[in-house]
């Protein structure tokens, strides 16, 4: 593997492939990896994934993945997660029971409530999709050369909270405030797919690549 390739992890979950169009179309080299050796050979690491939280840190446990991920970040190498991705990098979920993530960044991955009947947020489905506006709380490499209030793609029904806010790059509103990006170090993080928000997202990995 090139020293300047970014690994993107294979899990047996996520639109990997779009991920990596996404990293070329950008001037990039990526390479879809499976096993720890390769994620260390990599220059830089992306998390990408859709789906079940217990599936895929149960996954990522049986690989060896999940020590090859927290390896590279404490050597300081650039990582990001997207989506699943950036879920997994959190303390634990409660998505289907109770579940330690990967402890990467604190806090708790929850579902979306909107249970309080007659409150104005009822309307609101789950899983929340499609384009919501970012609120940008600190600078982030992901987010040079991008203007104000950018529109991002979500999709998901979990969310992190009891983040530190501090490593909160940007808020999203849904129903409530939530965590749409992380920046702690050399850990960057999206629960929005920058790889399907357009021109917009595509600056975002751009910015990724040349870090």
């Amino acid at each position: 593997m090139s020293n300047e390739t970014i690994a993107i992890i294979d899990y047996g979950m996520g639109n990997l492939r779009s991920v990596q169009k996404a990293i070329e179309h950008v001037g990039g080299r990526a390479e879809i990896v499976t096993t720890p050796d390769a994620v260390r050979n990599a220059a830089k690491v992306i998390l990408p994934g859709v789906g079940a939280f217990q599936d895929a840190i149960a996954r990522l446990r049986e690989t060896g993945l999940d020590d090859a991920i927290r390896d590279e970040i404490a050597s300081g190498k650039w990582f990001m997660g997207i989506c699943l991705g950036f879920q997994l990098l959190f303390d634990s979920s409660s998505e289907d029971g109770a579940h330690e993530g990967l402890g990467i960044l604190k806090g708790e991955v929850r579902r979306f409530d909107f249970s309080v009947k007659g409150d104005a947020r009822e309307h609101l489905k789950i899983p929340h999709m499609g384009w919501n506006t970012l609120d940008y709380r600190r600078s982030c490499p992901l987010f040079a050369g991008l203007g104000d209030e950018p529109s991002v793609y979500f999709v998901h029904s979990f969310h992190a909270a009891g983040c530190i806010e501090a490593e909160v790059a940007a808020w999203c509103d849904y129903g409530y405030r939530f965590p749409a990006a992380m920046c702690k170090d050399n850990v960057l993080a999206t629960q929005f797919h920058p790889e399907k928000s357009q021109a917009l997202g595509l600056k975002m990995v751009e910015n990724f690549v040349k870090l």
